[in-house]
């Protein structure tokens, strides 16, 4: 039974395998952060080129 608790100890698999998936959040926050940032940007300019559009000056 000792050697049992003794491989689980010494096991890394699981340990990597969380490293891996808070990596992978992190780089799923930083998309979201990125395209959130992007696609306000890009709605205030589209909706100046349709102000644009429908009222030219």
């Amino acid at each position: 039974m000792t050697s049992f608790f003794a491989r689980f100890a010494q096991d890394e698999s699981g340990a990597t395998a969380i490293e891996y998936g808070l990596i992978a959040a992190l780089i799923g926050v930083a998309i979201v952060g990125g395209a959130t940032a992007v696609g306000g940007k890009l709605s205030a300019m589209l909706t100046g080129i349709s102000n644009k559009l429908v009222a030219p000056q």
